[in-house]
């Protein structure tokens, strides 16, 4: 079996990769109990953004390993597909607040979490995730594999591009909770 990652998923790839090593090399040196605290009541701790993150891309791909586990017939994407992935990318990048799916919300965390743990399974859902699309034929990148709990049916280099601008919405979260009080500079 192949386990060459698509062309279109190479460069989104890099950048989620990359954007992972520099937000765990801004935390590594953080105390735990740091970490875990959160400003207030309604917002998440450092952690728990993360483990967001984490829950978001292993629900991606555990739906998209369901789904093609019975050889279901697929559409192949078009103009709305299109449509939705603008949209969705659209909607990620504002700057409102939006309430977390079930399926990734405080609900699926747990109350203390480690950061060393949680990086090593992050590393494993993306590990997974590669060689999951990598195994692939290239003609599965041409259809709408991938259901947005929003958005709907996008195609894999959709969802790997919507983790990308979802990550960056985040890192900006975890910088703002990184100015607050407690934290090492």
């Amino acid at each position: 079996m192949n386990h060459t990652l698509h062309k279109t998923l190479i460069p989104s790839f890099k950048k989620l990769d990359a954007s992972l090593i520099d937000l765990l090399e801004s935390l590594k040196d953080q105390p735990e109990h740091v970490l875990n605290k959160k400003i207030n009541e309604e917002k998440w701790s450092v952690l728990q953004v993360i483990y967001h993150l984490i829950l978001t891309e292993e629900a991606s791909i555990n739906y998209c390993k369901k789904k093609l586990s019975f050889n279901p017939e697929l559409k192949k994407a078009g103009i709305v597909t299109y449509f939705r992935r603008i949209s969705l990318m659209t909607f990620v990048g504002l700057p409102f607040k939006f309430k977390a799916p079930e399926m990734v919300s405080e609900t699926r965390m747990p109350k203390e979490m480690r950061f060393w743990e949680l990086v090593k399974k992050w590393k494993n859902i993306r590990q997974e995730a590669k060689e999951f699309l990598g195994g692939l034929p290239p003609e599965m990148f041409k259809k709408e594999v991938y259901k947005h709990p929003a958005a709907g049916r996008l195609t894999l280099t959709d969802m790997v591009d919507f983790w990308e601008v979802h990550f960056r919405r985040h890192r900006k979260q975890i910088k703002k909770i990184m100015s607050q009080e407690g934290y090492i500079v």
